[in-house]
Parts: structure tokens; C-alpha cells; sequence
């Protein structure tokens, strides 16, 4: 099998050009960064803070009621030395919650209780809390989803996927890793750490049934080695498209 160069410094020193120079082209200073204490958003952050200035980085932690790792968010705003806040998405949720199960009046619709809805409802919050604060602060809102996790639909559709530039869209979850160690600035342990997604108790990959190895390897050498797991990537790749899409617009006379 073909091997695959990458150059985590070029990468990383890349995306801060490409930042400033988006930054400088649209006419915004301030950027405000979801921090889940995983590999995706402090990278994000590092490179917000390196391209912008850690002043002007606004993270926030955004519990879901309570968060075992939260010490790790923590850790990541102190130790790139940018701003934070914490808000915590609890009440809302349980709200939403509870006016969702109420029984149905008269001659209304039931809405069955979903499992997989529910955990969406997390993604959802985060996104309207997010899009609230960087208004109220004159801030653009930094997406921290990467390439793997959009190739095989593992986001939430108007939740991780609604930002206002995807830093690391064009990385896979290899590459942010590898961006994330030649980032001195960054916790090393944090970087490695194992990606869950806070809500199901489960890893990514083992709520995926996929290995981030084998999905970079697909994505960038058009195989992972296994025709079977080549094929699940690809089912999956084929029926999350729409995720990555803007909405289609029906045309009525075509």
C-alpha cells in the first residue's frame, strides 16, 4: 500500500495564514471556540490563538448538566491562555426534554421517545449557545469538526456542522493529532486523548463501529487495506452527504 507524506508543521502553520488571511478579508478580530477538552477543539483553539492572539480567543465549555472531563476544557483554556466561560446546557435540555414527552392534546401528533434524537439535542444547544455568545461579542464562530468524522457522518446536522469557517475540515483525525503534537503550546495528553462524544458513553469508535486509522487511510489512500471496512466507509460516506451539504432548494419548474 502507498504511503501518505504530511508535513504537521506546514499543516499547521498553514491553517494560521489561512485564518489571518480570513480574518483580514472579512473583517473580523474575535473568535469564539467550543471547548470539549478532546483533540478537535484545542487544536482549533491553538491555531486560533496563534493567528488572532489568545486575547482575542473566546472559549467556552458548554456541560451538558455534569461532565466528567470538564477539568480537561479547563486545562486546555489555561494553558493557551485564552479567554473562557462556562455555560452550562443542562436546564435547557431537560426542558426541551420534558416539553417533547408531554402527552399530546386532542387531535395532536405523539412524538415517540428517540434515543439517537435525544443525544442530538446536546450538538443542537451547544451550537445556538455558541452562535448567541459569538453575536453578543462581534465574533465569528470556529467549527473544530475534521475530516474523517464528515466523510462518515459522525456530526450532528445544525449542530458541530454550523460554524462559520471549519478550521480543520480538510484534516482527517490522524492529521489533527499530528498538527496537535507539533503544537508545544498544547498538553500533549489531551491531544492523544480518546475521542468521545460526552453524550453516549461510548468512544467515537466504538459508537462509529470504525477505526479514525482506517478512515484516514481511506481518505487518503483510497483504501484502508480491507475491502469489507472499505465498503462500511463507503455506505456511510454515500447516505451523510446530505450533512455536508446545503439544504436542497426544490425547483418546481425544472
Amino acid at each position: 500500500m502507498a504511503e501518505y507524506s504530511f508535513d504537521p508543521i506546514a499543516a499547521r502553520d498553514g491553517l494560521v495564514a489561512a485564518l489571518r488571511a480570513l480574518a483580514a478579508e472579512q473583517g473580523f478580530s474575535r473568535v469564539v471556540v467550543g471547548i470539549s477538552g478532546g483533540k478537535d477543539s484545542s487544536v482549533a483553539a491553538a491555531v486560533c490563538a496563534r493567528a488572532l492572539g489568545r486575547e482575542n480567543v473566546f472559549g467556552v465549555m458548554l456541560p451538558d448538566g455534569t461532565q466528567a472531563d470538564i477539568a480537561d476544557s479547563r486545562r486546555v483554556c489555561e494553558a493557551l491562555g485564552i479567554q473562557r466561560r462556562t455555560l452550562n446546557i443542562g436546564a435547557m435540555h431537560a426542558a426541551l426534554r420534558a416539553a417533547v414527552g408531554e402527552s399530546a392534546s386532542d387531535g395532536e401528533f405523539h412524538i415517540p421517545a428517540s434515543r439517537e434524537a435525544d443525544i442530538n439535542v446536546g450538538p443542537r444547544l451547544r451550537m445556538t449557545a455558541l452562535r448567541c455568545i459569538a453575536q453578543s461579542l462581534g465574533a465569528r464562530l470556529a467549527g473544530t469538526g475534521n475530516l474523517s468524522e464528515a466523510t462518515v457522518g459522525y456530526c450532528t446536522k445544525d449542530g458541530d456542522t454550523s460554524c462559520d469557517f471549519a478550521l480543520l475540515g480538510t484534516l482527517t483525525s490522524v492529521e489533527v493529532v499530528q498538527v496537535g503534537l507539533a503544537m508545544p503550546e498544547l498538553p500533549a495528553e489531551l491531544v492523544e486523548k480518546t475521542p468521545t462524544d460526552g453524550l453516549s458513553g461510548m468512544s467515537d469508535e466504538e459508537k462509529m463501529g470504525l477505526r479514525y486509522a482506517d478512515i484516514h487511510r481511506y481518505i487518503r489512500l483510497g483504501t484502508c487495506g480491507d475491502g469489507k471496512i472499505d465498503e462500511r466507509i463507503r455506505r456511510r460516506e454515500a447516505a451523510n452527504r446530505h450533512k455536508r451539504r446545503m439544504p436542497v432548494v426544490l425547483d418546481p419548474f425544472r
